[in-house]
This record gives C-alpha cells, sequence and structure tokens, in this order.
C-alpha cells in the first residue's frame, strides 16, 4: 500500500467511498451524495492550500483517503485546519486511516500548521477513539446542531497542537506551493 496525493482522476473511487457515509451515516450531515463534478471541484479546490491525499494498494485500488481543510477563512486562522479521514467500509487493510494521517500530519507541520480541528458527529466513539489515539483531546460540544435521519445530533470538537506557536508564527505555505519532493 502506498499514499500519494490526490488527483481529480480519483473522484470517482473517492466519491464511492463517501456516499456509503452520506447514505447511510450521520458521521456526515450531507444530505445526497454530490455530484462527480462537485466532489471534482472539492479536491481540485482543496489541494490548492492543503493537502489531499489517498492510499491505494499495488493494484491501484483506492482503500481511503484524508484531507485538511480551512477552519475558518480568515487570515488569523491561516495555522489552523480541519482534518478528515474517510476509509472503505470493511477494508481489507488494517491501519489505513493511521496511515493517512500521519502522512497528513507531515505534510501540515511542512506547511508550518500550528492547531489541527476534528469536527465528530458525538456518539461515534470510534471516530473519537481514533483521534485520541493522535494525540488530540475535546475541546467543545455544540449541542444539537445537526439534523440528519430525522433527529438532532451534536458535535464534539477534537484539537490537536500540532507544532508549538511562535509569535511570530512562521508562514503558512499552501500546498500547491510545496516543492513536489517534500509532498
Amino acid at each position: 500500500m502506498s499514499i500519494r496525493t490526490a488527483t481529480i482522476e480519483d473522484a470517482s473511487a473517492l466519491l464511492s467511498i463517501y456516499a456509503l457515509y452520506v447514505e447511510n451515516t450521520a458521521i456526515t450531515f450531507e444530505y445526497t451524495v454530490p455530484t462527480i463534478e462537485d466532489f471534482s471541484n472539492r479536491i481540485q479546490q482543496t489541494l490548492e492550500r492543503y493537502p489531499y491525499l489517498v492510499a491505494e494498494t499495488e493494484d491501484g485500488a483506492i482503500l481511503g483517503y484524508a484531507y485538511a481543510g480551512a477552519y475558518k477563512m480568515r487570515a488569523a486562522y491561516d495555522w489552523a485546519v480541519e482534518t478528515t479521514v474517510y476509509v472503505q467500509e470493511n477494508c481489507p487493510v488494517k491501519g489505513i486511516g493511521t496511515q493517512l494521517y500521519q502522512a497528513l500530519e507531515a505534510v501540515l507541520m511542512r506547511q508550518n500548521v500550528v492547531q489541527l480541528l476534528a469536527c465528530i458527529t458525538a456518539g461515534n466513539q470510534r471516530s473519537e477513539h481514533f483521534h485520541q489515539k493522535f494525540g488530540y483531546q475535546h475541546v467543545g460540544l455544540y449541542t444539537q446542531v445537526g439534523f440528519k435521519f430525522n433527529q438532532w445530533f451534536d458535535v464534539v470538537w477534537m484539537q490537536k497542537t500540532l507544532t508549538e506557536p511562535t509569535i511570530p508564527p512562521q508562514a503558512f505555505i499552501p500546498f500547491a506551493k510545496l516543492d513536489e519532493k517534500t509532498r
């Protein structure tokens, strides 16, 4: 298995992984599966500023993906990102999420990101434990903010300090500007 940067050509495979979460869980609060065009645009837009990584087998089968996105779109938040990971349902290879997050964090460190944030639907113990394993801590709970499948859901926020904050901070480096060898 290897981890590499996602491309637009991966959109169909990534969307097939994501679609199951949209249709069958409250892990994502989307109601309908995005179109392939919308999903392709999301990948392209993400890659301008942040890493979007895929895990694939030697024969090219994609098993999961992880990416970072803006916490908020204001300059003062450049050093804080929201992290996301999705793994194929019943994935035949163990540890895909771990490998994806390790690779994601390595790239984010090169971008001078300081804070990692995870937004998790309350009750998703698997995701909470996964993030705790990576050093994330619970920092907040928003109550009844998501409505899906005819019920209200709370959202847990978890945070990890990736690198110690400095004054002034090192400049944030958009993913598209990183040297290809260091991605």
